[in-house]
């Protein structure tokens, strides 16, 4: 009964996001009707949503008056540099309603997003401004606190230059060349990325250091560099296009470079990690041939692309890299 109502609880969360429930509260603690005022509520539900979203543990309620949990408070609030409520405002719009036509999709093998009316739904989503930039600020929000590791625990002293595949906002690059001052790199990206690209780094004081490239991976070369990234890239696409994208990796890497893929990995035995399994899911129901892997997997494609060694590393939660040296 948990999971199969576990979307009452997911969509209350995603309501309190939209409805910017946490960023208020993050600037003044209130009462229930003075916050139902500030929200713009019916008085009807008011009581209810926000009684439940401190039953959830996202608010704390004291004599009457509301304010945010540590970790909402934290992650939740709209002006903090570790907000990682873009995911869930794209999952409010975009992943919630398609979610609800898994069956389908799993009948059909197709995907049940907007490419069901838009043959190219990359292509739909980058030429829209306002969506596009709404899901480059969700990738940075998913993509953050392993990002953060990634540039702290990978070997940066023995490599001099990067580039991030897919880069989005680029906060990859950023996190890297933020706690690798010695470090040059490279976001690369469709064009239609490039303002928010430079407007982030910019914001961040990286201009000097890290560029943006523009170009598609699978027509265009690849910029030479010392390590190549790939995170939350590889599962995108089916099993030729992951081939082929570690083939490029591979061949615009000098003797002694790394690749590096992050994603969502599945446990080999497929059957303890579920995030990474229904992450392969979403997968069906964004993608025309998507899908998440094993680290065994990646690793098998690592070696017949040509890399001499691999090894799977965690990251944190449910991300784990996979690094191939040439």
């Amino acid at each position: 009964m948990q999971i199969g109502l576990a979307f009452w609880s997911s969509k209350a969360l995603l309501s309190a996001v939209e409805l910017e429930v946490f960023t208020e509260l993050a600037r003044r603690p209130e009462d229930g009707e003075a916050l139902q005022r500030r929200l713009g509520l019916h008085p009807r539900g008011a009581r209810d949503f926000l009684d439940a979203l401190v039953a959830l543990g996202f608010l704390q309620r004291e004599n009457g008056v509301y304010r945010n949990s540590p970790e909402a408070d934290l992650f939740l609030d709209k002006r903090k540099a570790s907000y990682m409520g873009g995911l869930l405002e794209m999952a409010n719009h975009r992943l919630y309603p398609f979610w609800a036509h898994l069956t389908e999709a799993l009948r059909t093998g197709e995907p049940q997003n907007e490419s069901k009316h838009e043959a190219d739904v990359f292509g739909a989503l980058y030429a829209d401004p306002a969506r596009l930039r709404e899901f480059l600020k969700a990738m940075s929000g998913v993509s953050r606190a392993a990002n953060r590791t990634i540039a702290a625990q990978f070997p940066w002293k023995d490599y001099q230059t990067f580039v991030d595949l897919g880069t989005a906002q680029g906060d990859l690059p950023a996190q890297i060349a933020l706690q690798n001052p010695h470090l040059n790199g490279i976001g690369f990206d469709l064009p239609q990325v490039e303002p928010v690209f430079e407007d982030y780094i910019a914001s961040l004081g990286l201009s000097d250091r890290v560029h943006f490239v523009g170009g598609d991976f699978f027509k265009d070369a690849l910029p030479s560099a010392d390590v190549i990234l790939m995170g939350h890239i590889l599962h995108d696409w089916d099993l030729p296009r992951k081939r082929a994208l570690l083939v490029k990796a591979h061949a615009a890497l000098p003797q002694g470079g790394a690749v590096i893929v992050y994603d969502a990995l599945i446990d080999d035995d497929r059957r303890e990690r579920a995030f990474g399994l229904l992450m392969s899911l979403n997968m069906l129901v964004e993608t025309p041939g998507g899908f998440d892997y094993t680290g065994a997997d990646c690793q098998g494609w690592m070696r017949d692309a040509g890399f001499r060694e691999t090894r799977v590393e965690h990251l944190l939660g449910p991300n784990y890299v996979v690094i191939g040296i040439k």
